[in-house]
This record gives structure tokens, C-alpha cells and sequence, in this order.
């Protein structure tokens, strides 16, 4: 997996890519942390090159969207690849986040 992020005014965007599972949610889960605890609490997560999204992989969205929304900011999807929106979807997920069709929609909704 790996995992870049390109900060701006308002919002950090996470760009992943590869799988998220198990072996590799925790790298992710400290990357989100890293950029909450430094007062980034806007997040963007491009998952349009993500190919597989475990369930602990979920949990680690969940907890960065409750994490961010605490703070006073809020975290939204980006492009989400059709593997980890079908993931999202199964697990009821959906409802929860907010979703965009690219980047730049969901930058913009901050």
C-alpha cells in the first residue's frame, strides 16, 4: 500500500493506493491520525486506486470520520475504485460518507 498527501488551505487529501487490509490499515490508521493530531480535521480520501478494502480497513475509515467530525471538521470519499465502494456499500457504509465523483468536487466541498 501506499499512502501520499498533498495539504491545502482547508483540507488534507489522502491518496491511496493498493490494499487496505490487515497488514497494512495500521500504516493508514497513522497517517490519518498524524494528520488530525497536527489540526488537519478536513480530509479528502482518494480511493480510486485502492484494490481491496478489508473490514479493518473500514474500521479505520470510521474511526478518522468520527475522529475528524469530533474535532469540527468532517472526512469525505473521493472516487472511491469500484471495489471498495462495493465494500462500503456491504457494509452499510455508504450512508455515512459523503462521496464525490472526483477530487476536485470533493476539495471543493470543504
Amino acid at each position: 500500500m501506499e499512502i501520499s498527501v498533498q495539504e491545502y488551505k482547508r483540507v488534507a487529501v489522502v491518496t491511496v493506493k493498493g490494499r487496505v487490509d490487515s497488514a497494512t490499515s495500521g500504516e493508514l490508521e497513522n497517517s490519518l491520525r498524524s494528520l488530525l493530531d497536527s489540526g488537519h480535521v478536513n480530509l479528502v480520501l482518494d480511493l480510486s486506486e485502492v484494490q481491496f478494502l478489508s473490514s479493518s480497513g473500514l474500521r479505520v475509515l470510521v474511526s478518522a470520520l468520527k475522529s475528524a467530525r469530533s474535532a469540527g471538521g468532517d472526512l469525505c470519499l473521493a472516487r472511491p475504485a469500484d471495489q471498495a465502494a462495493d465494500a462500503i456499500a456491504i457494509a452499510g457504509l455508504d450512508a455515512l460518507f459523503k462521496t464525490y465523483p472526483d477530487r476536485e468536487a470533493a476539495i471543493g466541498s470543504f
